[in-house]
């Protein structure tokens, strides 16, 4: 069976991605609102100045050479020169492929040779490896979004008396964005978004958001992930809410922002909800401005979102739920929802299908409350992968469903909770155990405050629960303690095998944990002859 969204299905919005962003801002009640908000020095930029600084931008940029079909890459934190940045190089009509700020010069150059970039929008700090890159593979210029000698900054650029570019984007072919999947179980792709599935899946995200105008949102997740994005740069700007920018995640400036700022909306990955319910400092600052805070990007533990929202004072915490692939979003739960399931990433975005295919016969749908395949299909999905058709073709069928890996289920309402990955799932003696769920038991422990589970090789050549644990400061755990608090809740066949602690486990940017990481450290420690004492 196929699931349909309980909304009003919406037409595709045909605009490029600043126009369905920035069109109109410039004239009426909001071009006087701050838009754009420093977070650590307070400096404020309004809908007027941001629309004019775009179009400037975008003048010295076409001036530069940069023009339709071409491709900049953003390398940089987040600030708010980076949407002046962003909608600067949509208007001359080029693509915009943003980078990681933590990427090495290798990884740089990789995706500069993937997506064949030519230019680079960095900031100072991060000059070395954007030259370190250039140097792998040469691009026409290097520019600065602050200040750097022999480089030409965005102020530079946007003081020209060039005319401002009137490229004739076709949003139905043109690439807006072209984002590199994160690669926790593989090496990243570059997902092809048009302006018109950026633009309509924020229709869709309009409908279950509802309008903002004004709404302080603070932005701390990373712009050039998608998530961030959507979520903190386009749909915020769109509902003319104002964005307090902070350049990166530390959880103090996080907490003073929100007190400092009187933030009201807090998007999330499931790191910085664990903070919330569990760090001691979040005790020292005023949070009650906080109306409702919505996490994604990874699964989010039940029991660990009932506990932050109950430390905030908050009913309940807010999820959502989409790909890279699908510009992003496909679910969330609306704010004013009143008693959403405990668990669920919401509901379907207009005009998005949803199929649950079981993983044992996968040409067979299921229906509401089994475990299955999630496929979805939408008009907000890419137009491929960059240059990989065949692994284009492994993801999205002939009939446009987007086969998403993640297993989930749907209820009678239409709720959708999300269990794992079907390549994460661990095959213990033909059954399946999910990571994700021995991942949320293990935080319920008072000495853990993270961890992660993946299936490592035993001796037979199957595969067991391996259990990565980082301890509260100060708390000595042991091994079989670890084991024996898993094994009294939970059936026989999903028992952790192994424990090993860390210090941190490690996680991408957007919040995810990269498993093919740990189950790297697994094999390492099997090769050494010691066995990894």
């Amino acid at each position: 069976m196929v699931f349909h969204s309980d909304y009003p299905p919406v037409a595709p919005l045909d605009l490029p991605v600043h126009e369905a962003v920035l069109g109109g801002c410039a004239t009426g009640e909001h071009a006087d609102r701050p838009a754009l908000v420093d977070g650590l020095t307070g400096r404020s930029t309004s809908y007027r100045e941001l629309d004019a600084g775009s179009r400037r931008l975008a003048a010295g940029l076409a001036e530069a050479g940069v023009g339709r079909g071409d491709v900049v890459a953003l390398f940089s934190p987040n600030s708010t020169a980076y949407p002046l940045a962003f909608y600067g190089t949509t208007r001359t009509g080029a693509t915009v492929t943003p980078v990681s700020s933590l990427a090495t010069p290798s990884e740089l150059a990789g995706q500069l040779r993937d997506s064949d970039a030519r230019w680079i929008v960095t900031t100072a700090d991060l000059l070395p490896v954007a030259r370190q890159a250039a140097a792998e593979h040469p691009v026409a210029e290097i520019f600065v979004c602050d200040a750097a000698a022999g480089h030409r900054s965005l102020a530079d650029l946007a003081a020209t008396a060039a005319p401002e570019p009137e490229p004739r984007i076709d949003p139905a072919a043109d690439l807006a964005v072209l984002p590199y999947s994160s690669g926790t179980t593989g090496l990243p792709k570059g997902v092809m978004l048009t302006h018109r599935s950026v633009s309509t899946n924020l229709v869709q995200v309009d409908a279950l958001l509802g309008p903002a105008p004004g709404e302080r949102v603070l932005a701390v997740l990373p712009f050039f992930h998608i998530y961030g994005l959507t979520a903190l740069l386009n749909r915020p700007l769109r509902a003319r809410s104002t964005v307090v920018v902070l350049p990166r995640f530390d959880l103090e400036q996080f907490l003073s922002a929100i007190q400092r700022h009187r933030i009201e909306a807090v998007y999330v990955a499931p790191p910085i909800v664990l903070a919330l319910a569990k760090h001691p400092l979040v005790d020292r600052f005023d949070l009650s401005s906080v109306r409702y805070v919505l996490s994604a990007a990874a699964p989010l533990d039940a029991e660990l979102a009932a506990a932050a929202a109950r430390r905030l004072g908050l009913p309940h915490l807010l999820q959502g739920y989409g790909m890279t692939e699908l510009s992003p979003v496909t679910h969330v739960v609306p704010p004013g929802e009143p008693h959403p399931p405990v668990g669920t990433v919401g509901r379907l975005a207009p005009g998005t299908e949803l199929r649950v295919r079981s993983l044992d016969a996968p040409h067979r749908d299921l229906g509401p409350g089994e475990d299955g395949e999630l496929l979805l299909r939408g008009p907000q999905l890419m137009a491929g992968y960059l240059g990989k058709e065949s692994d284009t073709a492994a993801t999205v069928d002939p009939e446009g469903w987007l086969h998403t890996g993640d297993v989930g289920r749907v209820d009678a309402e239409g709720w959708l909770f999300v269990v794992d990955r079907v390549k994460e799932l661990i095959k213990y003696k033909g059954h399946q155990v999910a990571p994700a769920e021995l991942e949320a038991l293990l935080l319920t422990h008072p000495g853990i405050v993270d961890a992660a589970v993946v299936g490592v090789p035993d001796a037979h050549g199957a595969e067991h629960p391996k259990a990565y644990v980082v301890p509260a400061f100060g708390c000595e755990l042991a091994e079989q303690e670890v084991v024996e608090y898993v094994a009294r809740r939970v059936a026989p066949y999903k028992k952790v095998r192994e424990v090993e602690f860390l210090e941190a486990v490690p996680k991408s940017a957007s919040g995810k944990v990269l498993r093919r990481e740990l189950r790297a450290r697994a094999a390492e420690r099997e090769r050494r002859p010691d066995g990894g004492a």
